[in-house]
């Protein structure tokens, strides 16, 4: 049974900046100017690239005023360190449209996360190529949309376009594709550039692409896994957020590591999505760090 503390309502602040002296004080001083409660703080110095991360949670109640007053008098510290921020009321969850193709283990979690309220996060609905998961979706009392994707380039474009229209008729934040088998246009992974989440039924960097379990079949691994990443033009090499693996050995075929798969595939998608909608994933470049 969730604390007190944990349900209080918080908001969460993100920021990353140029490493220095001070940084940290500067934004604890500011909450401490008005008695701020900060009920959970990660930080992370990057040595290689020079940059600084931080996430902090500050317990609503504590806070003697609205969101956009604290917003302004945060800004000035913003700008000080040169800081690229958010300042973030759960509140108001994330908007999401599900993507999904014929497996149902995915989006099956996802949905059941949903309607339990493990997954916090409003759902726009949910679009699929193929019309085999919709009794699955409508049962949950999610709107399915069929979109088929036709083979030829015309048709894609088409159809991607409809897919695209009906994102922002929902007014959709984040995209997660959790196993839509469709390489996505760049338009579309630009508009959604760090909020278009894909699960990988492989452990990325190896075995990109189709098939991943048959390829790893056949180069002999005795371990397979799944990754959770953000999209980019780059097929399968968007920054990481989440990665686990599962013992396999010679008696296992394809099919069994298929089977094995499906498990960790959700788990690390659910695990992925979760950081995502609790602000605790900040990228930088093609790598991010995830704070716990």
């Amino acid at each position: 049974m969730l604390s007190a503390m944990a349900i209080r309502p918080r908001y969460i602040l993100t920021l990353r900046c140029p490493d220095q002296v001070g940084i940290v004080a500067a934004v604890t001083s500011l909450t401490a100017s008005f008695d701020g409660w900060i009920v959970e703080a990660a930080q992370h110095a990057d040595r290689d690239t020079g940059l600084f991360f931080m996430r902090q949670e500050i317990l609503v109640e504590s806070v003697p005023f609205g969101i956009e007053e604290l917003r302004e008098r945060f800004a000035p510290i913003a700008e000080r360190f040169d800081m690229t921020w958010k300042l973030r009321d759960p509140a108001t969850p994330h908007r999401v449209m599900l993507f999904c193709s014929k497996q149902d283990h995915c989006i099956a979690d996802l949905l059941h996360r949903w309607k339990t309220g493990d997954l916090k996060f409003d759902l726009c609905g949910v679009v699929s190529n193929h019309d085999d998961l919709r009794s699955l979706t409508e049962y949950y009392g999610a709107p399915y949309h069929h979109v088929p994707v036709p083979k030829d380039a015309e048709g894609k474009a088409a159809a991607f376009a409809e897919s695209e229209r009906l994102c922002a008729e929902a007014d959709a934040e984040t995209i997660v594709l959790a196993r839509y088998m469709q390489i996505m246009p760049p338009a579309l992974c630009e508009q959604y550039d760090g909020r278009m989440i894909n699960i990988h039924h492989s452990f990325l960097p190896s075995f990109i692409g189709a098939k991943p379990y048959h390829q790893a079949y056949e180069r002999g691994v005795k371990l397979i896994g799944a990754t959770c990443h953000y999209v980019t033009e780059e097929l399968d090499a968007g920054p990481i957020i989440e990665q686990d693996v599962i013992r396999v050995n010679h008696a296992h075929d394809p099919d069994e590591m298929v089977r094995r798969g499906r498990d960790v595939e959700r788990l690390v998608l659910t695990a992925g999505v979760r950081a995502h909608l609790e602000d605790r994933v900040m990228r930088y470049g093609n790598k991010t760090v995830v704070f716990a």
